[in-house]
């Protein structure tokens, strides 16, 4: 994706705005948001990144068709039970010749017990919903909604990572995200 010709994106389950962030440093494009935490969107909207931000699911967020060139989705697909709807959605959305860029946990560490989980405001540690989505059921959900794979790349636990998080050293050289780049 050329980031500077893109004059419109929408970053679904935006959370608290880390994507919009990196958006707004990277590109001259207007962005928009979805989430369906309005805690979450609180805290997005007070990064003052986004345009509009709307409390929605990512499956239905009654956005105007062919709306925008780019739409991106981080770290929230492991959060639904399935994929279609996403990419039915996303295909709507984007225009014509837009893309989708979709960020993700790899299945594979999914796979390794790691569910998707955070500190509540008491410390208490939460798990949330997770599904593990192997790369086959984001080609069928996205070939079924008519976008085509233009660029995909998986990273690894390495040493920047283990530098940030030492625990991880058993996990050393195992995939533990990819993102994908769609087009129509």
């Amino acid at each position: 994706v050329d980031w500077k010709a893109q004059d419109l994106i929408l970053d679904l389950a935006c959370g608290t705005g880390r994507i919009g962030v990196w958006l707004s440093e990277n590109t001259s494009a207007t962005v928009d948001g979805v989430d369906i935490t309005p805690e979450m969107l609180a805290k997005a909207q007070a990064k003052a990144v986004y345009r509009t931000l709307n409390q929605a699911s990512v499956t239905e967020t009654s956005l105007p068709d062919a709306s925008y060139d780019v739409c991106v989705q981080s770290l929230a697909d492991e959060h639904l039970p399935d994929l279609r709807p996403l990419y039915k959605e996303v295909a709507r959305l984007t225009k014509a010749d837009g893309y989708f860029v979709i960020v993700g946990f790899h299945p594979q560490f999914m796979m390794g017990g790691m569910p998707t989980h955070y500190d509540s405001a008491s410390g208490e540690s939460l798990t949330i919903q997770t599904y593990v989505h192997l790369f086959s059921d984001h080609v069928k959900a996205a070939h079924e909604a008519g976008w085509t794979l233009l660029e995909m790349d998986e990273g690894l636990i390495d040493e920047d990572w283990i530098a940030k998080k030492p625990k991880w050293q058993s996990q050393f050289g195992q995939p533990i995200s990819f993102s994908m780049v769609w087009g129509r």
